[in-house]
């Protein structure tokens, strides 16, 4: 009985410190992680992209606005934002306060299920369910979040096609609506590519695969993306435990090839929502994707070079 007893306190107690540990210092270990993705022409130079996604920003989180705002000193060629923004309806301007000096930069944007509605209190393990019932919460004032972005210059890539120059280059740009409330118009961007474009860039908050698949057939060199939160909890030598959508499980955070020629890079996003704000062994990211040459005929390339470096 005395060993049961401690084995049964042990293993609370190893759980209650997992809990503490996961919803205390990784919730809030803001982390950029950085990736070389071959895509480009063999003549080109390096292009860099700062990819942030699912900040899920309410307006008391400070530290997180400070750290984003702080990337700027990368000085990345181009921002790309893929959606999931808000976390309550007042947190339009600390999202702006965050982008800050960013949005002084060529940008884009794509829009999430979390800029249209808040966050509503949900049971965990229906992600383990798929095609289960959503629930959204109140309406969130995405418009005037869009507006903002829109008055800085950034090209609103809603079920919409732009060509922006930025680092020196012409960037052909695609992007579609959120797929996980089924609100994607692949349709309204479907075609040929500009040929003399010096990158084909898609964007998406959702990756499902039948909107990546599209993507590809058009020939996009890159497509960006976020939603999964990497899994949010993953577990060390296993992965991801869940993608909330139809994207396999080691595909929910970093870059990989996808269908031929086309890459893409799911980022594992900077929150949580505020009823589950934990993260295990995947902490909050932005990544900075430096662009590089694709490799001379038949060499092999299978994945992108990771280094991942904590700030």
């Amino acid at each position: 009985m005395r060993w049961g007893t401690r084995l049964s306190l042990g293993v609370v107690g190893a759980g209650a410190a997992t809990l503490l540990y996961a919803s205390t210092y990784e919730r809030l270990n803001w982390t950029l992680r950085r990736f070389d993705v071959p895509v480009l022409a063999q003549d080109a130079e390096p292009f860099r992209i700062l990819h942030i996604s699912d900040l899920h920003m309410l307006t008391g989180q400070h530290s997180k606005q400070t750290w984003v705002r702080s990337l700027d000193a990368l000085d990345p060629d181009f921002v790309a934002l893929t959606g999931d923004n808000l976390s309550s309806a007042d947190a339009v301007p600390a999202v702006l306060d965050a982008l800050g000096p960013l949005l002084r930069r060529p940008g884009a944007f794509v829009f999430g299920s979390n800029d249209y509605y808040g966050p509503v209190p949900k049971n965990p393990f229906k992600y383990f369910v798929r095609n289960h019932k959503r629930v959204h919460g109140p309406s969130l004032p995405w418009t005037d979040l869009r507006d903002a972005l829109n008055e800085a210059g950034w090209a609103d890539l809603t079920n919409a096609k732009a060509t922006v120059v930025a680092g020196g280059r012409l960037i052909e740009l695609g992007g579609v609506d959120d797929p996980h409330l089924k609100l994607d118009d692949y349709p309204a961007i479907a075609g040929s590519l500009d040929p003399g474009a010096d990158l084909h860039l898609g964007m998406v908050h959702a990756p499902e695969p039948r909107v990546l698949d599209q993507f590809a057939g058009d020939g996009y060199d890159l497509v960006l993306s976020g939603h999964t939160h990497g899994g949010q909890l993953r577990v060390p030598g296993y992965g991801a435990l869940v993608t909330n959508c139809g994207i396999e499980r080691d595909l929910a955070r970093g870059a990989h090839r996808w269908n031929g020629d086309t890459w893409i890079h799911v980022s594992a996003g900077m929150g949580t929502s505020p009823y589950a704000p934990i993260r295990f062994a995947c902490p909050p990211e932005v990544s900075l994707l430096t662009l590089v040459p694709r490799p001379e005929h038949g060499a092999r390339d299978t994945r992108a070079r990771e280094a991942a470096g904590v700030s």
